[in-house]
């Protein structure tokens, strides 16, 4: 299941634990009230605050992020080009004009033998579209034309700040109650012991409740490709995004979980089997919803 998470998730957990030690060892943020128990209005408003900044920097530094994981090669649209290399920033650039978007994003290539493709960034005006080389030397023009109106779509809909916005709310209930849940842990030590096993175990709750709360990423995430998908086929037409799909699940099992899971949930293509830890739900139920606009 930890190969399934992918970087936003992964950077914003550890962003969240670190913020959390901070506030511990520094005494900010107490919600315990005078008569020894949890004052829960300060406790929720303390959740908030922590919650939506880690989601925030973990948004913030998605973009950079990924360039640095996947080792992309961001293309010059206005430096030497190969033939290859201009046609896919081109077509990444008539895609996001057609979509409406007034600064075009970074176009990119990372080496790697999986057809796929991702897109990221903080916002339509700093969003990055990478293709692997792999997808590049498979596809034919019409199937890569529709994978990249599929991550063009991603960017205007605007899927990674809606994505922080759900990850605050799920980081201000995990932090919520992982301090509840912990609060009642140290209840049952000795009373020298509590502040320890409390902050222990508030560690402990917050990663348990993560990766519980990561279900409701990936059911979001599962339903993002669905609607991009729906934008690829306005953008590129729904032969080509079909086309595009039926292509990708003939290379389903080149799609590497080891070095590349980390971005998983943001590639076009993922696991053939769906489940629901999945960041993408079945190709052929994509490609028979699609089918069936």
């Amino acid at each position: 299941m930890a190969k399934r998470i992918f970087f936003f998730l992964l950077t914003n957990i550890l962003v969240l634990t670190t913020i959390t030690i901070i506030f511990s060892l520094t005494g900010a943020g107490n919600y315990i009230n005078d008569q020894g128990g949890i004052n829960f209005g300060a406790l929720l408003i303390f959740s908030a605050i922590i919650g939506f900044t880690g989601s925030f920097i973990s948004l913030l530094m998605s973009r950079w992020m990924a360039k640095k994981m996947m080792n992309v090669k961001v293309i010059d649209p206005d430096g030497p080009m190969s033939g290859q290399e201009r046609q896919i920033v081109e077509m990444v650039h008539r895609m996001s004009r057609a979509a409406g978007i007034v600064k075009m994003p970074e176009v990119g290539i990372y080496n790697s033998p999986e057809v796929n493709a991702f897109a990221t960034g903080p916002s339509k005006n700093r969003s990055l579209v990478a293709v692997s080389s792999g997808l590049l030397q498979e596809m034919d023009d019409d199937a890569i034309e529709g994978v990249i109106a599929h991550e063009v779509a991603h960017i205007t809909n605007g899927d990674m700040v809606t994505m922080t916005l759900l990850q605050g709310v799920v980081n201000t209930f995990v932090i919520f109650l992982a301090r509840i849940a912990a609060f009642i842990a140290s209840r049952f030590v000795k009373e020298e012991m509590a502040p320890i096993v409390h902050f222990i175990a508030v560690i402990v709750f917050q990663i348990a409740f993560s990766i519980l709360g990561s279900i409701v990423v990936f059911a979001f995430s599962r339903y993002r490709e669905f609607h991009a998908d729906r934008g690829g086929a306005d953008l590129a037409g729904k032969d080509k995004m079909v086309h595009a799909l039926r292509s990708l699940q003939a290379y389903s099992h080149r799609v590497t979980e080891e070095r590349d899971s980390a971005v998983a949930s943001l590639k076009i293509n993922g696991k053939r089997k769906s489940s629901l830890f999945s960041t993408h739900p079945d190709l052929n139920e994509r490609i028979r919803r699609l089918e069936a606009k």
